[in-house]
């Protein structure tokens, strides 16, 4: 397969090319999603981030593409049912990325065996015929092996249910690559600094290009919003009405683990904690990922952290189930993500109750914001986002494509297996390019650290097609290094950067710039009290 083109000097002076029909600020999960779809509904469509693809909550996860369990004690089952249906779509456009996984309820009360098997059936129930696998009953001995490192004291049995798993930083790159393809220019670190108006409309944005200061004016027919928790910055900018709505956002810690935490392949669901939020034990790429809290927060940094408190309470309800009770000494990583929840403004309620569903809104200047939402149905929020600006920029009617719309390193018969460990499956078919690297120089297959799977190769890839700008740009998005294992993260950054500097013509001085950025940003992922 033809390798895609997807440098930034191209796609600069497509960004300077021609005005364009549909602007999009925010390179996370929604705004990519919006890119793909106006742009293969064939109308001129612009990108712009201002820092990395990913960089804020969409890179930040719990790596799930879910219906929401949990959504069906609150009855929502239009919104389990929406995310079922996108899940499929999900898998089906990006099996590269995408894949099923088992998870398993634990149970130790007699009660939880009709309740919680009831709740799975309905789960399948409303996935339908798309469901990627039927619920059932675990005996204890079952239970055992399936969630081999789960607490056995007083363990009953379990339910076991499927849901799906995914890279969410590596599923942005390949939406960028996608857009790309279908003819739309895709940059990161292009800050807007401000909207263009006439005669009381926004119509375009004049943007700043992070690397060399330089201004550009952006000229298009509608512009969106897609900026997550920081939306209201945006709309701030606008400064007209905006539908009586704000962004709530709440903070979702994680923490990484050994795999010996948990060594099979299932995941453990539990379905209450302490404060009745429910807790995943995830394997993901070769550890073990558990979260999440649900803590509110004013705090809009691109960089959050996770309290001690929220530390605390992660190992507190993950010994609860695990037959080894993780300590701080065993984490490898922290990380956290803001979600962006929406509310009416002024409204008085906790984060749990506020809406998972996203909304679209129109200022009475005509730009378009999309708020709310999580990853499972960014493709659906972005073709609610695209049908809204037709209308608003008037642009010709044309039919949402990217139900059947592949993302790019779809392969029909893949030649490596996606799944919970494999790095390198998910490239799909950009995969082989990556071979035609280690072919030519074999020394850099080699994994760059003992505990990392992170190659040269895949380095000098993410800095000539991967619009790779910075050390951290590579370590903890292009690959998840930082989010796997911090300290190894820390200890491989001066050999990534002599490979990035090579690549991106560095002098000595931005290449020691680079590392102790990193190794700052870095620092943040180390657990409190050890660092």
């Amino acid at each position: 397969m033809q390798l895609t083109r997807f440098e930034r000097p191209e796609m600069l002076s497509n960004l300077k090319s021609e005005p364009f029909d549909v602007l999009v600020i925010g390179g996370g999960a929604t705004g990519l999603g919006c890119a793909v779809d106006a742009a293969t509904r064939g109308y001129r469509t612009a990108l712009v981030e201002g820092h990395d693809f990913a960089k804020g909550t969409s890179s930040r996860s719990t790596k799930l593409v879910h219906g929401g369990v949990r959504y069906l004690e609150n009855l929502d089952f239009g919104l389990v049912a929406e995310a079922l249906e996108e899940r499929a779509t999900m898998a089906a456009n990006a099996p590269h990325i995408v894949h099923d996984l088992k998870f398993v309820v634990p149970r130790y009360q007699w009660w939880e065996g009709p309740f919680y098997g009831i709740g799975m059936k309905l789960y399948d129930a409303l996935a339908g015929k798309r469901n990627l696998g039927s619920s059932r009953g675990l005996s204890r001995e079952e239970t055992i092996l399936a969630i081999r490192g789960v607490q056995e004291e007083g363990l009953l049995g379990g339910i076991e249910y499927h849901d799906a798993q995914f890279d969410d930083a590596r599923m942005a790159i390949a939406l960028a690559k996608t857009a790309a393809t279908a003819g739309a220019a895709v940059l990161n670190y292009t800050r807007v600094t401000e909207l263009i108006r006439a005669e009381g409309r926004i119509c375009g944005a004049i943007v700043r290009d992070e690397e060399t200061g330089e201004m550009i004016r952006i000229n298009a027919s509608v512009v969106i919003n897609a900026t997550g928790v920081f939306a209201d910055q945006v709309r701030a900018m606008d400064g007209t009405d905006h539908a009586g709505i704000e962004v709530e956002p709440a903070r979702g810690a994680h923490l990484v683990f050994d795999r010996s935490f948990l060594p099979g392949n299932e995941a453990i669901m539990v379905p209450h904690t302490d404060d009745g939020r429910v807790l995943f034990v995830i394997p993901w790429h070769e550890r073990a990922l558990v979260g999440t809290t649900d803590v509110e927060t004013k705090d809009l940094s691109l960089e959050p952290r996770a309290s001690a408190e929220e530390i605390e309470f992660i190992l507190r309800n993950a010994a609860r189930y695990l037959s080894r009770a993780p300590t701080h000494a065993d984490i490898l990583s922290v990380f956290a993500g803001l979600r962006p929840l929406v509310r009416p403004k002024g409204a008085e309620q906790g984060s749990k109750k506020v809406s998972r569903e996203h909304v679209v809104s129109v200022s009475a200047s005509g730009m378009v914001t999309i708020l709310g939402g999580k990853w499972t149905t960014y493709r659906r929020m972005a073709q609610d986002t695209v049908d809204m600006a037709i209308r608003v920029g008037a642009l010709e009617p044309r039919e949402c494509k990217t139900a059947r719309v592949r993302v790019h390193g779809y392969e029909a018969e893949p030649k490596l297996e996606a799944g919970i460990g494999s790095s390198r499956a998910l490239y799909g078919s950009d995969a082989r390019h990556i071979a035609s690297i280690e072919s030519t120089l074999p020394e850099l297959a080699r994994p760059l650290h003992p505990r990392l799977q992170l190659t040269g190769s895949e380095v000098i890839f993410a800095a000539n097609h991967e619009m790779a700008r910075t050390l951290e740009d590579v370590l903890a998005r292009r690959s998840r290094s930082l989010f796997l294992d911090a300290r190894a993260a820390m200890e491989v950054a001066p050999d990534v950067a002599v490979l990035l500097g090579l690549e991106l013509r560095w002098t000595p001085e931005r290449m020691q710039s680079e590392i102790d950025a990193f190794l700052t940003v870095a620092r943040g992922y180390l657990p409190q009290g050890i660092a």
